[in-house]
């Protein structure tokens, strides 16, 4: 790598500070709020709950900045999973499941994208909510449990996973928020996890 490239950022008189002279600058790490988990699974096309659990691994764990790119960098791509794979990244202590107590009483805004329209753009999709995640973009954060991108035959599929579904309001600047970080056009749907809406105009932004 030469001297002169990105790594390098000039000094007042011009010369060049790099890695090589100023290694604890260099080398700083940036924290975030939240430690943050990423977990994989692919139970199949015949999944349960029994074998689904069973598929569920938990990858790594990180709290700054720098970390966050080492991992996003040296994992698989969405565009490159499997069918039926899923990446989940939740706060640290919080399991991607309905079941943990964080998301036993909440809900989740989802969106699904068809793969023929997305297929180039969906690496950049979950990139956006990612960092919109662990850069707490959002006005209600502690709210905020995790999020999911689902690769399926047809679609690949973007989930925000909350902590509560019954007060609106919150529920709502979440959604808002969360469309306006990723970018994409179309509409994100919120369900309570137990729950399916059958009366009503259900939540959407």
């Amino acid at each position: 790598m030469a001297q002169n490239d990105s790594l390098a950022v000039p000094s007042g008189d011009n010369k060049y500070v790099t890695v090589f002279n100023d290694p604890v600058n260099f080398n700083a790490k940036h924290p975030l709020n939240n430690s943050w988990t990423l977990w994989f699974d692919n139970p199949g096309k015949k999944s349960n709950a029994n074998n689904w659990e069973q598929s569920l691994k938990e990858l790594i764990t990180f709290d700054t900045v720098e970390d966050f790119w080492g991992v996003y960098n040296n994992i698989m791509k969405t565009c490159d999973l499997s069918i039926s794979s899923n990446y989940h990244l939740f706060k640290e202590g919080i399991k991607p499941m309905w079941e943990d107590p964080a998301n036993k009483n909440g809900g989740k805004w989802s969106i699904q994208l068809p793969r023929n329209k997305t297929m180039t753009d969906i690496d950049n999709i979950w990139l956006y909510t990612m960092l919109a995640c662990i850069g707490e973009a959002f006005e209600h954060e502690g709210d905020v449990c995790g999020v999911v991108v689902s690769v399926r035959k047809a679609f690949f599929r973007i989930a925000l996973w909350t902590r509560s579904s019954d007060n609106r309001d919150v529920a709502m600047s979440i959604g808002r928020t969360l469309k306006n970080q990723v970018g994409i056009d179309g509409t994100f749907d919120f369900q309570p996890h137990h729950e399916t809406k059958t009366s009503g105009k259900p939540w959407t932004v």
